[in-house]
């Protein structure tokens, strides 16, 4: 007896191990609980026990979608981890499948590719350190495609059914039947998931990760943060593109394109800082500020009013070598060099874009339909109806008076939030100009002073130059934190039609506001500061109470530099951190009641539900991103040549943390397609034009280079062109006696000097501008003039010479449309013959009739069509 009893229990415990590990096979899988069918989609939902209405429309809207064809399976809430969620899994069948990828026009492979790739490209050197050798990359082979018809299965290259279909693609048609499937027996125009989810019947829809969580970490290997695992990111284009649809791939293709060509403004910009360094000791000019017998011997006005001092040009002598890293001959070669390099990068990629629509089947795409479709917001809050030409249908409008009064409220409140920028500017002027005598009173005997390495250093000008730029840097973030809600708020009280209106109309707010909150601060600097100062005597005064802030003794470049580099760089930071931080802890609160089990109990569709949901404009904040920053290193890279290198050090990293982010701390994304990168390109080549202007006005205004170029050439005294004499040449006389006695301070010794280009006191024409003032100011002007029109010839030249589209790209658009059309006609002849020989040695067949639309339990619009 005791040995019966014992084997029944070792029996007893086999069967419940076997069947523990089957349920941590069926849990850790992306397949029903037969292990065959795959799981495509999952639908949560918490079943409330005030829910009926909720709990109707969902038997409605299960049992419409299995009359599709669709096969469901549920999880019940005592399977899941908090004990309160259902989760619905769908199966998409092959007959599926073929129908609505008939619909939907997708193209899938007849033929493979004939024509040989091309070897050699000019120039493709340059890219080898971005391009993986094929052992490890291991591409696929090539395929001529065609749109799929189900009534012609035999003409497609299909090996395997369950594996014919792209996991992009299989979800994307799920999608699609979701968003149209009715919900309600009484209303039939109450369809769609996003409807559902708004009104909480169902918690969540998504598509499931292909891997568990840990893989996906370990593919990622941040452990190994090695150039060739950034190299896969670039290169599997692919890949993503099969994994998360077009639209997400054609983003990581845009980003690694412009991290590739970022690596070549890097390195001239880094040549350039490089010219600065070696041609150090040539700087005449800042040698005569720092030779005491001539920098040490001039004596220059106040900064500011009573409490700044009269102080010697010597104490600049740090600040003006600072200065000359970025101010030098090279700085003009590389603001030509960047206006080329924006050409270049453009219409280069307008030709990996049009290979990547090739490749990936989009040539000729009509809009999608599902980008098409009308939003769900903008049917429920337009009430009135009118007949819809195209389809004949009644449909939802906004009527025109409704949306101009919108569209007037919509934008007055941007140019509410555009003025509030410049109340911000202006306030941190007048910090700027506040602060810098309270600065000079605290330094004038501050300890520092006497301190060898950073008493030179540390000024009234330098402090409030840092002060004010992170004062401003903090005012930037705020108000972008508030104008994002700001601006989704007034777009969705607009109410676009479509969701590419709505990203459209989005777009134009954020980067329009983006533009000036990020780029006013160095606008100013480099435009305004210091233009508008007067003289001593008769100084400009803001409101009648505070002076006029004047460059820093360096120049206003340098302070142009500092303040780019802190916004720059400040916000790169912020916005890395961001991305990867506020996820991580989202996902680390949701999940933490999980923590404690094995990830084998803890079920695929858990573990991605936990994650954060990929919202309909996560792409749009990582343009954004990207695009700000090509603002920065374009408009004023003339000021600082580092500022390519900054951006791909900060891409690189944007690359891994986009890659991390995406697979292990967002669910799966619905596949879309996109065919370009969308408005961001009109935005981008805007951008490049206005950089030509902006960086032609720094190099003219802002730099010291054109006085002294004039200087050299035409009022040099000696016979050969140096700069020798150029400091006392390039300042003016006062005498302090004539300065009001309550802006004077303590006295000091007579003449004094400031830098501008007058005539001295006793001259007919004492104080006015002198001939060399408006020569260099015709100078500057010419050198504009001049500067623009070689950059745009060539901007344009270079547009003209590179084809935006390559040659064997369309060579091979031509021969796939080509064997479409004869490979159809051989099919359907031969089709032919078959039904011919049939006919003439068989008995008659009944023609192939369209299916009744009433026998059909579910009409849809997809079912418009007749299908076969």
């Amino acid at each position: 007896y005791l040995y019966i009893m014992h084997g029944l229990a070792l029996l007893l415990f086999q069967a419940f191990q076997e069947l523990e590990n089957i349920m941590k096979l069926h849990k850790d899988s992306v397949y029903f609980r037969d292990g065959v069918r795959r799981i495509d989609f999952i639908l949560s939902y918490i079943d409330d026990k005030d829910g009926e209405k909720k709990q109707d429309r969902r038997k409605e809207f299960e049992a419409n979608l299995q009359k599709i064809g669709l096969e469901l399976e549920t999880e019940d809430k005592s399977e899941s981890e908090d004990g309160r969620t259902y989760f619905l899994k769908i199966h998409v069948p092959w007959e599926v499948l073929a129908t609505y990828a008939d619909v939907l026009k997708i193209k899938v492979p007849f033929k493979a590719n004939d024509i040989p790739d091309k070897k050699e490209v000019p120039l493709s050197w340059l890219c080898t350190p971005y391009r993986l050798p094929e052992h490890v990359m291991q591409p696929e082979p090539d395929y001529f495609t065609a749109t799929f018809d189900k009534s012609k299965i035999d003409f497609f290259l299909i090996e395997d059914k369950e594996t014919f279909f792209p996991p992009s693609t299989r979800s994307r048609i799920v999608y699609y039947i979701l968003s149209r499937c009715s919900y309600s027996k009484e209303d039939k125009d109450k369809k769609g998931i996003k409807r559902l989810l708004n009104n909480g019947t169902y918690v969540a829809a998504f598509p499931l990760h292909d891997v568990s969580l840990e893989q996906r970490k370990m593919c990622i290997q941040w452990h190994k943060p090695r150039f060739s695992s950034i190299q896969k990111v670039l290169c599997h284009k692919k890949t993503i593109r099969k994994y998360y649809g077009e639209k997400i791939g054609i983003y990581f293709a845009w980003l690694g394109f412009y991290t590739e060509m970022l690596s070549y403004a890097a390195v001239v910009g880094l040549l350039c800082f490089i010219y600065g360094l070696a041609t150090f000791d040539e700087n005449v000019w800042s040698k005569e500020i720092c030779n005491e017998t001539i920098g040490g011997q001039i004596i220059m006005c106040p900064l500011c009013d009573k409490k700044c001092g009269y102080w010697k040009l010597s104490t600049t002598c740090s600040s003006s070598w600072q200065s000359y890293l970025f101010d030098n001959t090279a700085t003009l070669f590389f603001a030509i060099f960047m206006g080329i390099w924006v050409t270049l990068f453009l219409e280069f990629w307008k030709r990996r874009q049009a290979r990547l629509e090739y490749e990936w089947d989009l040539v000729d795409m009509e809009e999608e339909q599902q980008q098409m479709q009308l939003r769900p917001e903008y049917e429920i809050k337009c009430t009135h109806r009118r007949l819809n030409q195209v389809t004949q249908e009644m449909e939802p409008y906004l009527p025109l008076t409704s949306k101009c009064a919108r569209s007037v409220l919509s934008g007055a409140t941007v140019l509410f939030w555009i003025s509030l920028i410049f109340a911000c500017i202006i306030a941190v002027i007048v910090y700027r100009l506040a602060v810098f005598a309270a600065f000079a009173g605290i330094m004038k005997d501050s300890p520092t002073n006497n301190m060898d390495l950073i008493g030179n250093l540390i000024t009234p000008q330098f402090a409030t130059s840092v002060t004010a730029s992170c004062l401003n840097f903090i005012i930037i973030m705020v108000l972008n934190f508030l104008y994002e809600h700001v601006a989704i708020k007034i777009t969705d009280m607009e109410v676009p039609r479509t969701h590419v209106e709505y990203e459209n109309k989005l777009t134009v707010k954020m980067f329009l506001f983006q533009f000036v909150n990020y780029y006013s601060s160095c606008f100013y600097v480099a435009f305004f500061k210091g233009k508008f100062v007067g003289y001593p005597g008769d100084y400009s005064y803001m409101f009648g109470k505070w002076r006029n802030e004047e460059c820093e003794p360096g120049g206003c470049l340098i302070e142009l530099t500092t303040q780019l580099v802190i916004v720059m760089v400040g916000k790169q930071v912020w916005g890395n951190i961001q991305e990867a931080l506020v996820p991580w802890l989202r996902n680390w609160w949701v999940s933490r009641s999980a923590r404690s089990h094995p990830e084998s109990l803890y079920s695929r569709w858990e573990q991605d539900h936990d994650l954060q949901s990929f919202s309909q404009l996560g792409l749009f904040y990582e343009y954004l991103e990207m695009v700000i920053q090509f603002g920065f290193i374009t408009l004023f890279v003339a000021s600082f040549p580092l500022a390519p290198l900054l951006a791909l050090m900060n891409n690189i990293l944007e690359v891994r943390v986009d890659a991390w982010k995406f697979t292990t701390q967002f669910r799966r994304p619905v596949a879309a397609k996109a065919h370009s990168i969308g408005v961001w390109d009109e935005i981008l080549n805007m951008i490049a034009v206005f950089s030509v202007v902006t960086n032609a006005f720094i190099v003219a205004f802002t730099s010291d280079m054109i006085p002294r170029l004039v200087y050299k050439y035409a009022y040099h005294l000696d016979t050969e062109s140096t700069m020798e004499g150029y400091i006392n040449n390039s300042l003016s006389v006062f005498n302090i006696s004539e300065i009001p006695e309550k802006n004077r301070p303590e006295d000091g010794e007579n003449p004094d000097w400031y830098r501008d280009y007058r005539y001295p006191p006793g001259h007919e024409k004492q104080y006015t501008y002198t001939m060399q003032f408006w020569h260099i100011f015709a100078a500057k002007f010419a050198f504009i003039i001049i500067m623009e029109h070689v950059v745009f010839v060539v901007k344009f030249f270079v547009a003209w010479l590179i084809p935006d589209v390559p040659s064997d790209v369309e060579a091979r658009t031509k021969r796939e449309r080509y064997l479409i059309q004869e490979y159809l006609h051989n099919y359907e002849l031969e089709k032919l013959k078959i039904q011919l020989s049939q006919n003439q040695n068989g008995p008659s067949i009944e023609p192939c009739t369209c299916p009744d639309a009433d026998a059909m339990s579910v009409k849809l619009e997809v079912s418009s069509d007749c299908l076969t």
